[in-house]
Parts: structure tokens; sequence; C-alpha cells
């Protein structure tokens, strides 16, 4: 494979979690009743990834960490809604056992995975989007990564948010189509609007609208900022009263949200196998979870990127 060859990288837990959701447990479950609906539904979205998309090379990235400390630091609500009584994140207890499985599987595949103390898969995959040679196509329901776009180094978003089969390609018109900003400047946009997901709140009485037009006109958050201090620029009343209210929250929000470029990570092999790395135990391990289907489908979508014209 050439350094041309287009690079995948998959958020892992996103599309594991929307796997868990999407499938239900009796649905697919091993010889003894164990859940893998989660895996099963991983491998399909794989397959048809690599079906659809053909990658010559392609990485997954994992959460090491999935509420990192310095986010937090700069806003305690930061995903607070998720943790769980005992701490770390509330997952369900049949999709826990799962996430081994699907390590073990893409071991045997051969696929690189990669996460990092103290970062999130959002930050691997933004750290991969500008350290790889392009074209990069991120694959992820998160919309956070709709910062990650770069038409000039041709880095899209393959945006599952309605399901692999459903994914939009996204670049930067479709960015400023669907919320009226390009792409580097979605982190600001989302500050500004809030996201109740991960417990950021916002401006209050600011939708995507008001959102989109601020950005719009002032540029970033430090642009908004020095022009509240401006009495000459053209802000409604009630508008300036919210925005200075929020000056604490807009002066952190901005970097809680902005996907991280610099994250240490290890050396990588990142070309996309056309044949399983160790094909007695991945079959080893489809035949102990009852995963042959699967397997077999992703198998023959990694073959088939040989052949294809």
């Amino acid at each position: 494979m050439t350094a041309q060859t287009p690079i995948m990288l998959v958020d892992a837990p996103s599309l594991y979690f929307r796997a868990y959701f999407g499938i239900p447990e009796s649905a697919a479950k091993t010889a003894d009743g164990q859940p893998v609906n989660a895996v099963r539904g991983f491998l399909d979205m794989l397959a048809n990834l690599v079906r659809t998309r053909r990658p010559g090379r392609m990485v997954c990235a994992m959460d090491h960490d999935w509420r990192p400390d310095w986010r937090v630091a700069l806003l305690p609500s930061y995903k607070a809604h998720r943790v769980a009584p005992e701490g770390g994140e509330v997952v369900p207890d049949t999709l826990s056992p799962q996430v081994p499985m699907i390590l073990e599987m893409l071991d045997a595949l051969g696929v690189a995975v990669v996460g990092a103390t103290g970062y999130e898969a959002d930050d691997v995959l933004g750290t991969l989007s500008v350290t790889e040679p392009g074209p990069v196509e991120v694959v992820s329901g998160d919309r956070d990564l709709f910062q990650l776009i770069d038409d000039a180094r041709r880095v899209r978003l393959l945006y599952v948010g309605r399901g692999v089969a459903k994914l939009e390609d996204c670049d930067d018109d479709a960015v400023r189509a669907r919320y009226g900003v390009p792409a580097n400047r979605y982190a600001e946009f989302a500050a500004l609007r809030g996201d109740p997901s991960d417990g950021l709140p916002g401006v209050a009485g600011v939708g995507e609208k008001t959102a989109a037009r601020l950005v719009d006109r002032y540029g970033d958050i430090a642009g908004i900022l020095a022009a509240l201090d401006d009495p000459a620029a053209g802000f409604a009343p009630g508008l300036r009263t919210r925005l200075d209210a929020a000056r604490g929250y807009l002066a952190v929000a901005p970097r809680v949200v902005k996907v991280a470029l610099d994250v240490p990570l290890p050396p990588l092999s990142t070309e996309l196998p056309v044949s399983p790395a160790d094909p007695r135990r991945l079959l080893d391990l489809a035949d102990r979870w009852n995963l042959a289907g699967a397997t077999r489908r992703l198998v023959d979508a990694l073959a088939a990127r040989t052949t294809a014209g």
C-alpha cells in the first residue's frame, strides 16, 4: 500500500456503543448465553466500511481516558452526568465484557488499535488526522469531530449518527450547510450552543442559529468576548447580557471542546491487511463467541479490496 492510499480512522467506542444498542442481545449470544451483540455489530460495521470505502490503512482509536482530568479541571460539568456512583463511566453491564472481545478480534485480524493515557479517542483521532498522510476518513457518530475536517489536507468525516448504512460523507461545505459555520470553527460554535450529552451548558438562550451568526461575525470566542467590551458592537441588549454572564464559561469551553492534535502516540503499523494476521486464532475466537458469520463478512471484505475494480 502506498502513502497515498486512504487511511480510515475509526472511533471504536462510538461504533461499538451504536452496535450494542442497535442489535438486541437476544439476537447475538455465545453458546453459554453471553451477549455478543456489540462485537457482532462492530465487525459488521467494519465490513461495511471496508467494502464500500476500500481503505488501505486503518486505525481504531480507543478511550484510555473517557473524561480526562485536564478537561474536568477546566469545566467540572464535563460528562459529569455520565459518571457511575462507584466512579468510572456508566456502561451497560453486558457491554463492558464485550470490549476486550473486540480488541482480541482486531488483534487477530491485524488491525491497529491505539489509545493514550489522559486522552479520549477523539484526541487520538485528531492527532492521527494531522500526522498521517492523506486522504483521511474519520469514522464517528460524535459531532465534535466535524472540527477535524480539512479539505486542503483531504480529511473528511464519515458521520454515522444514523448508522453506518446511512453514513454521511462530510467535507467543509457539508458542515457549512448543516450548521452555518466552517469546520474549523465548529468547536466555538458548539461551545456557544452547548451539548447536554457532554455536560456543556452553552450560553443561555443561544441556539444553533445565534451561535452560527456570532461565529460568522466575530470569528471565534476571543473575538466575541473582545466585542462585548466595545459599546459600539451591535449586540441586542439581552444577548449582550447573556454573553457577559457566560464569560467564565466561554473562557474555558473552547479548550474543552477542541480535539487535541498533539497526543503522544507509539509508532503504528497502519496498513490494513488483506488477510488475517493470525487466522487460526481468529477462527478460534469466532467459534468460541459464535461470530463466524460476522468474521467471515469482514475477512471477505478485506480480501475483496485486491480484486475490486
